[in-house]
């Protein structure tokens, strides 16, 4: 059962931009690092981003270094993904997580259903 809801997917041209949000359903996440990792067609899940649990430190898969930007905030129970520059190789369903700051897909406890990122070329 997802406890985090995930918005803001779509479709995109090439180089255009999206921000996802993700908020947990009913409980507050100040205390968990919040990730966001992505699964292409036929591909395992991926890491993209994580963001400390007081937003100073982040980390970024070095395909999505420069062009997305993970930010969060606390008084507003929200994670965000703001993501410039895509490509086609971008598209994919993504997921944001409640964890651990890691890059490791098995040190997050919550998930959330995943939106879908097209990026056309």
């Amino acid at each position: 059962q997802a406890q985090l809801v995930e918005s803001g997917g779509g479709l995109v041209q090439a180089g255009g931009s999206l921000r996802l949000s993700c908020a947990p359903s009913e409980w507050t996440f100040s205390r968990y690092a919040m990730g966001w990792f992505r699964q292409g067609p036929g591909k395992e899940r991926e890491f993209v981003a994580v963001i400390s649990t007081n937003g100073v430190g982040t980390v970024y898969a070095d395909s999505v270094k420069g062009r997305f930007t993970i930010s969060r905030d606390n008084a507003k129970n929200t994670v965000y993904l703001q993501m410039n520059g895509l490509n086609p190789e971008d598209t994919a369903v993504y997921y944001c997580a409640a964890g651990a700051f890691t890059r490791n897909v098995h040190d997050y406890a919550y998930w959330g259903q995943g939106t879908q990122v097209t990026v056309s070329s």
